[in-house]
């Protein structure tokens, strides 16, 4: 019994993190790790600081997905972010929710 309770515990465990590091290899797929990372400001600012700066905002995903498609500017300083063409509709909302979902 023991045993089995540990195979689920390992098997919800692995199953929580799945989206997570789908999403992140999107991100990786489409370049966006080029200019971004998790936890470190590179060309353009760090995930968690864009969940941080964003938290408690209801349309935060809807904004990131646009801006992840469209570009922006001077949001997070002079470098502007170019338009991702490579990302469609669906895509960008999943990146936008993967970055949310970051603490």
């Amino acid at each position: 019994m023991k045993r089995v309770l540990l195979t689920f515990a390992a098997l919800a465990a692995v199953t929580a993190a799945a989206p997570a590091m789908a999403d992140e290899a999107l991100a990786k797929a489409k370049n966006c790790m080029a200019c971004h990372a998790v936890d470190k400001k590179l060309v353009g600012p760090a995930y968690k600081d864009v969940a941080k700066k964003r938290a408690g905002d209801a349309g935060a995903v809807d904004l990131l997905a646009g801006r992840i498609m469209k570009g922006s500017s001077g949001v997070y300083g002079p470098v502007p972010m170019p338009p991702n063409a490579n990302v469609n509709a669906d895509e960008a909302k999943k990146l936008a929710t993967w970055v949310m979902s970051l603490k």
